[in-house]
């Protein structure tokens, strides 16, 4: 049961309702479409407290002023404020600095902070200031907190950069089809880094991939003259994949090792995680198959294999995203993450894989692992609620299934949990609130109102948002998300725009301020449209039922969710079916030419953007888990190949796509062409010259211009006609 809001509490929700009616009194003014999509994360994303943390080890958290120039501190009951630091400070003073820069914390008296490309060390206490290292010309830049030796990467091999100044190489490969302290398996499983520090700093794991077996894919890069080749490797499903290594370096030694991995060699090695003693390595192995994995232990010295502690099986997929969580002072125990059950949970192991219970329960994710704390025995989480739509914080008992909900207000939310569990930093969004931060105690009470962002939307026009319930077509619950236009009247019918993605690892819909949608959109209702998106099954943060329903057969559950979200639209009294828009990016681009080309006559206008048109060209690690190899599942990849419905087309299709786009290949969008061509189909389409999987920067609000032109010129808002002409 939610415990009762406080006085602070209803005090805090008075002041949300009276800064959100301001914007009521006075001339509003309509958003341009340039202000929404290039200002979208300066101007309309709601404003925090910059640099907000605890001091380790105390009750006292500090953050930036609003100038910028000083870091102040808040110690219980945090309403009172001292200041910590300024940049006019000596020694601070003597760098320079236009601002606090971006700290992090070592310990009580100790943080760092980055300016230019120099690291600096400061003690608060002794007021002191050192440099601590450069970072040196290269990528992937991966600082030791223990010792201050930064790790990078040049071209394909690996370097350290040490804090007196010298440089060691790590490798030294002369092909380049080995690579050295990258992200492998194209980012998947978690994997977004190729480095990884021991805890003491004394030695370096890192990832390792030999892409000689794997095609080289052409992609041309226009500034030179003449044009050039740029040549990536892109394993496409069931083809030769690249086969990872993973090597550890001991700068004590000077020694390089490598795991002494067995099996397919094109099988994943994820999670790498380091034990808290520096002993062993920990790697999540994963078959190429994807539904089998195994939790590996390795000696870190000599690089041998020691032992197999847990295995999972599932008959579609396992996706491991983390690796072992080792609880401080227990002896080598850890959490581990499983969807064993249905869900995201955690369980304890002994340090040699026995199981010794179960820690958390319910029809809910745990999203991450906030702290642990060794004397009251528990951990803070965070995670879903039931619906998927709220964040909440959870404390459970790691020696027993016992969890309590910290939560008060719905919403979403980010926990920063303090040294000991007292106090806990709530960083939250809802529906009808910008951005709220307040300090609350380990019974989730309200202790402090830190920060109340302004609503970034003052003196606009806004239009009116809902998040609506609709059943699939076996009962499950699915969640859209309906915009109105300012002025909405119900007399009238509207021209609807269907956004989409619809793919997985991504929710739309989510309880959080405008229910996430982007400015560009509410523009767009404004206009006079009616905005709708919906989270069909196969999207993220319900569960794995909820989620994997779609293997070996991407778009077809997916379509019917979003043909029962359009039955939804065709019920309200003030939607104009006959003038109906798709559009999305990426699977949202796959999902836009699905209900286009499968499910044709419904949407008058589409607009696909990098998609998806065949999952044969999609890459290896993404693709073979939700559809097997296409020599498994040979009738799952025609079902799903647009090309195979391009005759179907009846409406007006743009097809958009980055020249060098690395994600998803040109080719989906060039060969789907080729089909409408051979069809006698027109269509249209444009090619964003230098740009990747989509459009960033300055020329992103060309792209949102032509995207809604284009649904302008066949669905013009000016045509919404009174429901009383019918």
């Amino acid at each position: 049961m939610r415990q009762q809001v406080s006085a602070v509490l209803r005090y805090f929700v008075w002041l949300v309702s009276v800064s959100l009616s301001i914007a009521s009194y006075g001339q509003l003014r309509d958003l341009s479409l340039e202000e929404a999509v290039a200002q979208r994360f300066t101007k309309f994303y709601p404003r925090g407290l910059s640099n907000l943390s605890w001091i380790p080890n105390t009750d006292t958290l500090v953050h930036n002023d609003s100038t910028y120039a000083h870091l102040l501190m808040r110690g219980y009951p945090f309403h009172r404020i001292d200041t910590l630091f300024s940049i006019e400070d000596a020694p601070l003073g003597e760098l320079g600095l236009q601002r606090v820069p971006r700290i992090h914390w070592l310990d009580n008296a100790r943080l760092y902070f980055r300016h230019g490309n120099d690291l600096y060390l400061f003690d608060r206490r002794a007021k002191t200031l050192q440099l601590w290292n450069h970072y040196p010309p290269g990528e992937n830049a991966d600082l030791s907190t223990a010792t201050g030796h930064i790790a990078y990467t040049r071209d394909n091999n690996l370097y350290i950069r040490l804090t007196n100044g010298d440089s060691v190489q790590v490798t030294h490969f002369r092909s380049t089809d080995t690579v050295a302290g990258q992200a492998i398996a194209r980012q998947e499983f978690g994997i977004t880094k190729g480095t990884f520090w021991s805890p003491k700093g004394t030695a370096l794991a890192f990832y390792q991939k030999d892409e000689s077996q794997v095609t080289d894919y052409p992609l041309v890069d226009i500034e030179p003259r003449p044009a050039q080749l740029k040549s990536i490797k892109y394993p496409m499903a069931g083809q030769a994949s690249e086969r990872p290594a993973v090597g550890v370096y001991w700068l004590d030694s000077d020694t390089l090792v490598y795991l002494q991995t067995v099996g397919d060699p094109e099988h994943y090695l994820t999670n790498l995680t380091w034990g808290p003693d520096e002993r062993y390595i920990y790697l999540v192995e994963l078959n190429r198959g994807q539904d089998h994995l195994w939790l590996t232990r390795y000696d870190a010295r000599t690089g041998a294999l020691l032992d197999t502690l847990l295995e999972e099986r599932h008959p579609k997929y396992v996706e491991p995203e983390h690796g072992p969580y080792f609880l401080e002072g227990r002896k080598g125990e850890f959490l581990w993450w499983s969807e064993r059950d249905g869900y995201t949970h955690l369980y304890r192991y002994a340090s040699d894989g026995t199981l010794l219970n179960r820690v958390s329960a319910g029809k809910w994710n745990v999203i991450d692992i906030l702290r642990f704390h060794p004397q009251q025995g528990a951990v803070y989480l965070l995670g879903t609620d039931t619906t998927g739509l709220n964040n909440h914080l959870y404390r459970a008992s790691v020696d027993s299934l016992s969890v309590e909900d910290l939560t008060v207000q719905e919403g979403m939310h980010r926990y920063r949990v303090n040294h000991d569990g007292r106090y806990i930093i709530d960083d939250y969004t809802a529906m009808d609130l910008p951005r709220a931060i307040q300090v609350i105690d380990h019974r989730g009470r309200s202790v402090h109102l830190l920060h109340l962002s302004a609503d970034p939307y003052k003196g606009y026009k806004k239009p009116s948002i809902e998040i609506v319930e609709i059943p699939a077509d076996d009962g499950t619950v699915l969640y859209g998300r309906l915009i109105k236009p300012y002025d909405f009247n119900p007399q009238k019918k509207y021209p609807v725009l269907v956004y989409v993605y619809g793919g997985p690892h991504v929710q739309l819909i989510q309880n959080r301020y405008m229910a996430g949608a982007p400015p560009w959109m509410l523009y767009l209702a404004n206009k006079g449209y009616l905005v709708w998106s919906l989270d069909n099954r196969g999207s993220a943060r319900r569960g794995l039922a909820f989620e994997n329903v779609i293997h070996r057969q991407l778009g077809t559950v997916e379509m019917q969710d979003q043909l029962t979200g359009v039955a939804f639209l065709k019920s309200l009294p003030y939607v104009d079916t006959t003038r109906m828009a798709v559009h999305g990016w990426s699977f949202g681009g796959f999902m836009t030419l699905t209900l286009m080309l499968r499910s044709p006559g419904i949407f008058r206008v589409g607009v696909a953007g990098g998609p998806v048109t065949d999952w044969a060209y999609y890459e290896v690690m993404y693709g073979e888990r939700y559809m097997d190899m296409p020599q498994e599942n040979p009738e799952g990849y025609q079902r799903a190949r647009l090309h195979n419905y391009v005759q179907n087309l009846d409406g007006h299709l743009l097809i958009i796509h980055g020249s060098v786009d690395p994600i998803v290949v040109p080719q989906h969008s060039l060969t789907l062409l080729q089909g409408f061509i051979r069809h006698g189909k027109q269509v249209d389409f444009f090619l964003y010259p230098g740009h990747e999987h989509n459009v960033y920067g300055p020329d992103r609000v060309h792209l949102i211009q032509k995207i809604v032109d284009y649904i302008d010129q066949y669905i013009h808002p000016c045509e919404t006609q009174s429901t009383t002409d019918e």
